[in-house]
């Protein structure tokens, strides 16, 4: 065989193997965008349009290349939504250059060294009594349960938020999206 078909011929079996890989990836849709274990928890949180408030606040605080990092990391992903519901004008206050390393210990509240499955999670629960009680990178700790079939969330300071989708798969850990914002105890 003359090399350039040679050549050809393995650059098209590269690609089809790209391809093949590609759809072997188990993923996960949230906000409109697949989700691929693949890539880090930045990579595939940019793509998400339910997380844009999330992620402009990890941009704000400079979490980027942490979060970048191996990790592993379990993180708690509020939605859009989830932002929403905390009193007018919360956001934008800690989006100030000022108040970063407020925004900071809200987030890294949000996020527990190792990888975490909502199964792995369920497990401490079940052992722990119905209660799981896990350590944020912040410092703090939240407190997992169950209510009926779905994983809740709780904060220090008694609000909680629910999973709602879970074990969505990155290269560096695991996100599971929930529907309220969790607060440390730390005074705001």
């Amino acid at each position: 065989m003359n090399p350039i078909k040679k050549i050809a011929m393995i650059a098209t079996l590269a690609l089809f193997a790209n391809a093949s890989f590609a759809q072997m990836e188990k993923t996960v849709t949230v906000g409109g965008a697949a989700m691929y274990p693949s890539k880090n928890i930045v990579q595939n949180a940019v793509n998400s349009k339910d997380h844009t408030t999330l992620v402009a606040a990890v941009k704000a605080a400079g979490l980027v290349e942490t979060l970048e990092s191996d990790g592993p990391f379990t993180v708690f992903a509020p939605t859009n939504e989830a932002f929403k519901l905390l009193p007018a004008g919360t956001v934008d206050n800690l989006l100030k250059p000022e108040n970063k390393s407020t925004l900071t210990g809200i987030l890294t509240y949000h996020v527990v060294a190792g990888k975490l499955s909502s199964e792995d999670i369920m497990k401490m629960i079940k052992e722990g009594h119905g209660t799981a009680t896990l350590k944020t990178v912040a410092g703090g700790n939240l407190y997992a349960s169950m209510k009926g079939k779905h994983l809740i969330i709780k904060d220090e300071k008694g609000g909680w938020a629910m999973v709602t989708i879970k074990d969505v798969n990155q290269s560096n850990g695991v996100i599971h999206v929930i529907d309220h914002v969790l607060m440390p105890s730390m005074k705001m």
